[in-house]
């Protein structure tokens, strides 16, 4: 995925709609609660088999849709706050890395500290 490439493209989009003015971080990040949880709605009430095949349902598309909404607000406030989101996906992964360790934490989903 070239997030560069998403994040032109957002801007242009944004830029002939004026809604920059919108897009503060707080704002942002509102918005990509909001739509985090609209993805969580689509899985509400269905059991934990159901939600492993939600994309074999006439729920797919909502997936898709809503997964695509939270990237677009993801990658906005990104850019805005000048985070580079490849980088900070590795150092958090090398971050957990250490926090994790495979002879800890294999088959359980406990946080860090409790291991």
């Amino acid at each position: 995925m070239d997030i560069a490439k998403l994040q032109e493209y957002q801007r242009s989009f944004v830029a002939l709609r004026d809604w920059d003015q919108f897009h503060s971080p707080k704002n942002l990040s509102m918005g990509l609660a909001a739509e985090a949880a609209e993805l969580t709605e689509v899985f509400l009430w269905l059991t934990e088999e159901q939600s492993r095949r939600v994309m074999t349902t006439d729920k797919a598309e909502a997936v898709r849709h809503e997964l695509a909404d939270v990237l677009f607000y993801l990658v906005r406030i990104a850019d805005k706050l000048g985070v580079d989101l490849e980088a900070a996906f590795w150092e958090k992964t090398k971050l957990n890395e250490q926090r994790y360790p495979p002879e800890l934490s294999r088959g359980n989903a406990k946080k860090y500290t409790d291991l």
